[in-house]
């Protein structure tokens, strides 16, 4: 006999919650922005962000904690550290990158000045895309989950705007 796949219990073992866990909230997202622009010395995460400075500190740890950033001594003046991006940090750039183009066409906060382009030509990037793996872009219809028993499409059509 074949058991038809629980949605619920599938979606208790979605790895999106332990992931936002990870990232925290708000103040997170923006510590991750200015660690993918450069910023790597607490003071200029407080400032830049205008951060208070026991909730940056909290943060930053976090981060660290969950291997999204390293806390290092710097090689000049050991002293002071330097808060880097790991691998794992770094691979949260296109979740950033398609997070700020949503806001950017959905009207959540002003269109910023500053594009993002490509080193090599300064051409503007693509909108981050759901892509298959010959490189189509796909649509949520074009989705399903695959489990072993069943496929279920991922989504409906969207719902008319009020």
């Amino acid at each position: 006999m074949i058991m038809k796949h629980n949605l619920a219990q599938d979606l208790e073992q979605c790895a999106l919650p332990a992931a936002l866990e990870a990232m925290g909230e708000r103040w997170s997202f923006l510590i991750l922005r200015g660690a993918l622009s450069g910023i790597r010395h607490f003071e200029e995460f407080q400032s830049t962000l205008g951060i208070a400075r026991n909730i940056l500190a909290n943060r930053l740890s976090r981060l660290v904690e969950n291997g999204i950033m390293l806390r290092q001594p710097m090689q000049c003046d050991r002293r002071k550290v330097e808060y880097r991006l790991t691998e794992k940090g770094q691979e949260l750039a296109p979740v950033m990158i398609a997070l700020r183009q949503w806001g950017e066409k959905w009207g959540c906060g002003t269109v910023s000045c500053q594009v993002l382009a490509d080193r090599r030509d300064g051409q503007p990037i693509r909108k981050v895309t759901i892509q298959a793996h010959d490189g189509r872009v796909l649509e949520l219809s074009d989705l399903v989950w695959l489990c072993p028993d069943e496929v279920t499409p991922m989504a409906e059509e969207p719902a008319a705007a009020a």
